[in-house]
């Protein structure tokens, strides 16, 4: 009798401990998204008409967000922390760029800026890392990489995450203009980044808005950013382009592009699911100030 006590008093202190950890710590898997949110900011700049949005279009972008049950974000083209916890919420710790440090504002503009960077749930344990510096050209305002590690609490290796705004401007093929040569250096940084993960056999993600089609067959970038590599996979090479967004010529209409330029690139040892667009309605697109890209979703299992 007392050894059965014992055993019950031993399992009740077993689901105890279980019960007081994080969410994070015992998940099975993880949600990500990467989203570009279009000149998100706290307060409207009128020469950039996407910046301009009410409490209601916040609203909707709070409940799109929502839908993704995204357990860490990265997100593109965000002005502020407080604007981001306009979509988020107060569950997300926010993680903004290194440019927008105070020891950076020679690298910020005078109005409006576009930030990479992270809300990450509050029950993850994470590390923020330097941000990878994709600027050609010295000083450059913009294209840095946010870079932060996941802890999975010594289960598997930390999973190490960026979030990406490459060059726009070359979207396929490469030509000889400047857009697609400082695209050229970007890749041949990150694939430089990629070959330090696989050298420490480090899980890696990469994702956010690249401006351009990776999953082209023979795409020369997707070949440059993997030159030398044997564990990195382009997670959303058949993900479809399904986004509908409000059309510039017309606002009263949507458009929907027919290539993917928002991807998720993860190394080969991590189990997934297909990324996938969470898409908008044709009526709120119409309706309220979105984005001119849809989140893109995944989970690592």
């Amino acid at each position: 009798m007392l050894e059965k006590l014992k055993k019950s008093l031993a399992f009740a202190w077993v689901l105890l401990l279980i019960s007081a950890l994080p969410s994070g710590a015992y998940a099975t898997s993880i949600n990500l998204t990467t989203w570009n949110i279009a000149w998100l900011s706290a307060q409207s700049y009128p020469q950039y008409s996407e910046s301009n949005r009410r409490m209601d279009d916040f609203s909707s972008l709070s409940g799109y967000f929502n839908k993704t049950h995204a357990d860490i974000l990265a997100f593109q083209e965000v002005d502020s922390a407080e604007a981001i916890k306009k979509v988020v919420g107060a569950d997300y710790h926010i993680v903004l760029s290194d440019r927008a440090l105070t020891a950076n504002s020679h690298r910020q503009f005078n109005d409006i800026n576009q930030y990479t960077g992270f809300a990450i749930r509050k029950s993850f344990t994470f590390h923020n890392h330097p941000d990878i510096d994709l600027n050609p050209s010295h000083n450059g305002k913009l294209r840095f990489a946010s870079y932060i590690e996941i802890d999975r609490n010594n289960t598997k290796p930390n999973l190490h995450v960026l979030s990406v705004h490459l060059k726009a401007g070359c979207q396929g093929a490469k030509r000889n203009n400047r857009s697609c040569k400082l695209l050229e250096q970007q890749g041949t940084m990150l694939n430089q980044w990629i070959k330090d993960r696989q050298s420490n056999r480090d899980s890696f993600v990469i994702m956010g808005d690249f401006n351009h089609n990776l999953a082209y067959r023979g795409d020369w970038l997707w070949e440059q950013l993997t030159q030398g590599t044997a564990n990195a996979v382009l997670a959303s090479a058949n993900s479809k382009a399904k986004c509908e967004v409000r059309s510039n010529k017309n606002p009263t209409q949507t458009h929907r592009f027919r290539n993917l330029i928002d991807h998720v690139i993860v190394s080969s040892d991590l189990a997934f699911s297909e990324p996938a667009q969470d898409t908008f309605s044709k009526n709120d697109v119409i309706k309220y100030q979105l984005s001119d890209h849809c989140p893109v979703s995944l989970s690592i299992k």
